[in-house]
């Protein structure tokens, strides 16, 4: 199993729009980040995000690109604000793989939490990046990054 774990895209500011999507240059960089991770292979077969606006449409670019076969939907466990627990509860007994589009700083929590063990470990997660984790010998391993 794959999991990657994709931070959202640049948004505007709240000021702008409260929704806050994502703004033109992080549509543009999240398609060219989208582009390098199919490079790389990924093609994963669940598209999970948060259900706000700037996770769900970085969420649908890497859909659109890495795999539009994919299921796509949002999910709990993704917010801000969410334990990363909730989300690794969730994906116990999974073995597809997935990509789950998040916010900080959860998503570099559930990042610690798989890597280190701990949600305070000192695994750093590239603001508006990927990372790419996999199973082997009933651990997680990261096995690349991408800054956004």
């Amino acid at each position: 199993m794959q999991l990657y774990l994709v931070h959202h895209g640049i948004a505007v500011l709240p000021i702008v729009d409260v929704q806050r999507p994502l703004s033109s240059d992080g549509l543009t960089r999240v398609e060219h980040l989208a582009e390098k991770a199919a490079q790389r292979g990924v093609r994963p077969c669940v598209v999970w995000h948060s259900g706000k606006l700037r996770a769900r449409q970085t969420a649908e670019v890497f859909w659109r690109v890495c795999n539009p076969l994919a299921e796509y939907a949002a999910a709990r466990g993704l917010q801000p604000t969410d334990l990363p627990d909730t989300m690794a509860d969730q994906l116990t007994g999974e073995t597809r793989n997935i990509m789950l589009v998040g916010h900080m700083p959860q998503i570099e929590r559930l990042l610690r939490l798989y890597v280190d063990g701990s949600t305070e470990g000192t695994t750093a997660f590239p603001v508006h990046g990927i990372v790419a984790l996999e199973m082997a010998d009933h651990r997680w391993v990261q096995r690349w990054k991408l800054d956004g």
